[in-house]
């Protein structure tokens, strides 16, 4: 059972061909209507790996065999959205897009992502997985889950703050 303020963990999959990336449009929530990775909450007992290979293969039903770990991301709210999320890159074949029980999932070519409806944490994370780079992010959201803040704990670098206008 979640204790409300405490972090629940999970894991998300950039699964790419080349230069487009497999993104779901997610149905529900949080983040319903948003482009986001494959993946979801890592289960009692199980792995980051573990969970990975399973969310990818729920979502997909692809049966990835090859995953690569990219970094980790915490995300601190004020509500009832606290996460800590273990981020993995796969390279595949292309195929096409398969059915998904949790939105529709789209190739989306690199130079889209940036313009595209994502939540505000993850053209961080593809600017680091394009460039090879491991991290480690924490954000920051208000009481309305407005980020207002993305820091590279590696580095210490503020990514991003947001501009709250009076």
């Amino acid at each position: 059972m979640d204790s409300e303020g405490n972090k629940r963990a999970a894991v998300f999959c950039i699964i790419n061909s080349g230069d487009h990336y497999l993104l779901l449009k997610r149905a529900n929530d949080p983040n319903k209507g948003k482009f986001v990775p494959v993946g979801g909450k890592i289960n009692p007992y199980e792995s980051p790996y573990q969970a990975v290979v399973r969310e990818t293969h729920e979502e997909t039903g692809l049966h990835l065999s090859t995953f690569k770990f990219c970094g980790v991301l915490t995300e601190t709210s004020p509500t009832n959205y606290n996460w800590v999320s273990f981020i993995y890159s796969s390279e595949i074949e292309f195929i096409p897009a398969p059915h998904c029980d949790e939105g529709e999932l789209f190739w989306i070519h690199k130079n889209q992502l940036k313009h595209l409806n994502t939540p505000p944490t993850d053209w961080h994370i593809y600017q680091y997985i394009f460039n090879n780079i491991p991290f480690v992010f924490s954000a920051e959201y208000d009481s309305c889950l407005n980020m207002t803040k993305i820091v590279d704990e590696l580095s210490g670098i503020i990514l991003q703050i947001s501009q709250k206008k009076e």
